[in-house]
């Protein structure tokens, strides 16, 4: 659909997703993306799945912060997966963090699906032996002081020795299943900042934890606690062959006898969490 999809098409979906209503819409024949025949977005589904990932990309804008789409897209096979086993509390928020980019660029996404905005686009820190400005290396293991890959929930909120600070789940076996016991959190860090890039260039590392900067820190944490999704990126081959929140075949398996109902996770709700 990128350039081709229509714009009345895109009109019509934007304007679906906002009223929190999504009616049956027949795409023209000639989008490359379409649902088959007149299919229904009401619901996720094989047929649609594309569609539907492609709207939401160009709905947000995502091209404009350099979040390719081929990310974006991985990251909602794990959040649609995370969804249909109701791994998720809040079903509005998205956060990706992109460990392809150096510590000296924004890797930190908030998205608000319902929304259809990006809440917060920001610097986070990977662990001192995942890499340098670079991450390379990534680890499940305790005392590793590396970065894990793949899909968490966030948990609950504490005060710590790194101050106010949110506890992670991680949903991947033998992957990033061992976050809570490693103490791995996201928490503020005075080496997350731009003078810090300028003084040493790049961000300080933390012991694993994907570190913010201190001025935002309980502003995220208080916006994507308490059950929402994160997907920590990088294009890791053996990453990708273990984990089964990637693989779109497990998700349309599961799309093939229970689609996903789209009203009740894109349109906004009345409050933080609730559907």
């Amino acid at each position: 659909m990128r350039k081709t999809l229509s714009l009345t098409v895109l009109v019509v979906i934007l304007s679906a997703f906002s009223s929190g209503r999504l009616p049956a819409v027949e795409a023209p024949h000639n989008s490359v993306n379409e649902p088959a025949g007149a299919e229904s977005i009401s619901k996720l589904t094989r047929a649609n799945f594309e569609f539907v990932a492609q709207s939401l990309y160009d709905s947000i804008g995502l091209s404009a912060y350099e979040l390719n789409f081929d990310i974006f897209r991985k990251a909602l096979v794990g959040y649609f997966s995370l969804a249909s086993e109701d791994a998720l509390k809040n079903k509005e928020l998205l956060t990706i963090i992109n460990f392809e980019q150096p510590s000296t660029e924004k890797r930190f996404y908030t998205i608000d699906l319902a929304s259809k905005v990006v809440k917060f686009h920001t610097y986070v820190a990977h662990g001192r032996n995942t890499g340098e400005n670079l991450a390379k290396k990534f680890s499940n293991t305790l005392h590793s002081n590396q970065s894990s890959l793949g899909f968490v929930v966030t948990g609950e909120t504490y005060y710590g020795s790194k101050g106010y600070s949110l506890r992670l789940d991680g949903k991947e076996r033998s992957i990033n299943d061992n976050v809570r016991n490693r103490a791995v959190v996201i928490h503020g860090a005075d080496y997350v900042t731009e003078s810090w890039i300028k003084r040493y260039g790049r961000l300080g590392r933390s012991q694993g934890c994907p570190a913010l900067p201190p001025d935002l820190n309980k502003e995220i944490i208080d916006t994507i606690k308490g059950g929402t999704a994160i997907f920590s990126y990088y294009p890791e081959t053996e990453y990708f062959k273990s984990s089964a929140y990637v693989n779109d075949e497990d998700l349309f398996r599961r799309l093939d006898s229970t689609p996903i109902a789209l009203a009740g996770i894109l349109s906004p709700s009345s409050s933080q969490g609730s559907l």
